[in-house]
């Protein structure tokens, strides 16, 4: 059974991290974004991770940095800064300019909430010998303030011990099924350099699943129900990507109109999806 390693209680790590985690459930609160979206296509939503992401990422670095009071209350670390390396593991790193080891390193991922498969879509295959048990696995949802415009808003993140999960994944790759085949793990260690090996390597991943967290049952699950529930003007998430998937599938505006009705139907025994909304997206349909 794979369970969390014990963080030492006597390593100043220990309590920088936890002022970490509070920093980073704080930053949603705090977060800012010169990106402004205009004149979208409701059809071209599903690319926003695509095209956002990066950027996104980067402004939540700044605004982790900003938030500094909640991690380093008595500048204990005052020297030290968080900084986002998008080629290497983990893609951000407390550290200072002295180039001492990272304190913490983070893997952060942003999930677009109106993506196309109702879950976050990133691999995770780095080695659980690349991290140490102070890591974190932070994914952050966000959407756009107007749902088809305006500025990036983050929802609360999803935070996990890193090693875990790269446990968890591991043991759950092998287990799948009664032909799995072992996880190769490759000679690493914490923070590697770039260009170095620190993935772990399979044999049997014909559809290229590997490292797909999110779907390991017991992992995300509860956390991404709840975050699909997230009301955007509103309506949940989730049933805002069912109506956009209506448009994005081929079919004449009769075929979509059907399905429509189909899915107003079911979202009414739902009370999230108010009628008067339902009924102003149907008279849309119609222009």
């Amino acid at each position: 059974m794979v369970e969390r390693y014990d963080l030492p209680a006597d390593d100043e790590r220990t309590s920088l991290r936890n002022g970490v985690v509070r920093a980073l459930r704080a930053v949603p609160m705090h977060f800012t974004s010169p990106i402004n979206i205009e004149g979208l296509s409701a059809t071209d939503l599903f690319s926003m991770n695509t095209l956002l992401g990066g950027a996104i990422e980067d402004q939540t670095v700044a605004t982790l940095n900003a938030t500094r009071a909640i991690w380093d209350p008595n500048g204990r670390w005052a020297d030290y800064e968080f900084r986002r390396y998008s080629e290497s593991f983990p893609d951000v790193r407390l550290e200072n300019m002295r180039g001492a080891e990272p304190l913490i390193g983070i893997e952060l991922k942003g999930w677009y909430l109106l993506a196309k498969e109702e879950m976050p879509s990133f691999r995770f295959r780095a080695s659980a010998d690349a991290m140490t048990v102070w890591d974190l696995l932070v994914v952050f949802p966000w959407s756009l303030s107007n749902v088809l415009s305006g500025t990036p808003v983050l929802e609360p993140p999803f935070i996990e011990q890193a090693k875990y999960a790269a446990d968890l994944r591991t043991q759950y790759w092998e287990n799948r099924n009664a032909s799995a085949k072992p996880v190769t793990h490759p000679p690493t260690h914490p923070y590697p350099a770039p260009g170095t090996a620190y993935s772990d390597v399979v044999y049997d991943d014909r559809g290229g699943n590997f490292g797909r967290i999110a779907r390991i049952q017991g992992l995300m699950d509860e956390w991404m129900a709840e975050t699909m529930d997230t009301r955007l003007a509103g309506i949940s998430a989730k049933w805002w990507v069912r109506f956009f998937k209506l448009f994005d599938e081929r079919g004449d505006l009769e075929a979509i109109t059907k399905k429509f009705d189909r899915l107003a139907r079911e979202t009414n025994q739902n009370p999230i999806w108010v009628e008067e909304v339902v009924d102003l997206v149907r008279q849309l349909m119609k222009l």
